[in-house]
């Protein structure tokens, strides 16, 4: 019988790429990764991956042997899924357990606190732990099982990988606008956005979905954005931005449901960006990530709703 831990090697190395990532996300040496798999190829009596360069390339037994891998994790993951269900439905236990969630800054800024607390007072033995990562980063750490749950947003008109392997249900609609400063005497003033052309700009790093979204907005619009700023921190947009030495875009949920420090104005067509949770299918029926998915819904701010 195949051993479940050489498997799973295996399947890791597959969505990793190298042996080194693998042995830095499970905590193992490489030459113990390596091993292992050496091991596994013995156990199977066939070859499942060959050297190309500096890398490993499956074969096709290696590359079918992984997509099982893959399959059988995914039934462990049902498997303790519904005995945790059994469990807390048989007997009224209360729910418990560590609940691993990744989550983007703006997101964290407005819905994380009041879900929290919610869940630390609905149930006290459940342990949340969260990590600020990027949306794409967060989701292929779900799909790897480093996080148990990721918090992420769609742009209008964007698209992203598709993972068969997680599930996606919508949190909040959050419009975005365009952001100015409420200092009438300000440096830097804009009236809407063809007249934002000349400004200074903050943007978020080059290479995150929101940059290329909020770049093609303005380019759509007739100029290319003059980017003097660029950070992933909205705290430091918001304060350049109200400052007078900067305009950016901002989406509604940065103000955590407080009062905007800068004028917002209306962008064609009122654009929003839509925030989601996604889970690995196999283990979303968890009674620790079904409670942390509720309680982040009921942490989203009225006016953030998501519509029908």
């Amino acid at each position: 019988m195949l051993d479940i831990r050489k498997l799973r090697l295996l399947h890791e190395l597959r969505i990793r790429g190298t042996v080194t990532a693998v042995a830095a996300a499970l905590s193992y040496s490489p030459s113990s990764v390596s091993q292992q798999l050496a091991a596994l190829e013995r156990e199977t009596g066939a070859v499942l991956l060959v050297k190309s360069g500096r890398r490993l390339q499956f074969t096709p037994q290696g590359e079918l042997l992984a997509l099982r891998a893959a399959e059988l994790l995914d039934a462990l993951d049902a498997a303790e899924s519904a005995v945790s269900e059994s469990a807390v439905a048989g007997s009224g236990a209360t729910v418990s357990g560590v609940v691993r969630v990744a989550v983007f800054q703006s997101a964290a800024h407005a819905i994380l606190p009041a879900a929290i607390d919610t869940l630390a007072r609905d149930y006290p033995a459940l342990r949340v732990e969260v990590t600020e990562r990027e949306p794409e980063q967060g989701l292929f750490e779900v799909s790897a099982r480093d996080f148990d749950l990721a918090v992420a947003e769609q742009y209008p008109g964007s698209t992203r990988p598709l993972r068969s392997e997680l599930d996606r249900a919508e949190l909040a609609a959050d419009s975005i606008h365009l952001a100015v400063s409420a200092d009438a005497n300000a440096r830097i003033r804009a009236a809407d956005l063809s007249s934002a052309a000349d400004a200074p700009w903050v943007l978020e790093p080059v290479g995150t979905v929101s940059r290329t979204w909020a770049v093609q907005v303005c380019r759509t619009a007739g100029f290319e954005p003059d980017v003097r700023f660029e950070t992933a921190d909205l705290v430091t947009h918001i304060r350049l931005i109200a400052s007078g030495n900067a305009v950016g875009l901002l989406p509604g949920l940065v103000w955590a449901g407080g009062r905007p420090e800068v004028d917002l104005l209306p962008l064609p067509g009122a654009p929003r960006r839509t925030i989601f949770t996604s889970a690995r299918r196999a283990a979303a029926t968890s009674p620790g990530v079904v409670a942390v998915r509720a309680a982040l819904a009921a942490a989203v701010p009225a006016d953030h709703t998501r519509q029908p």
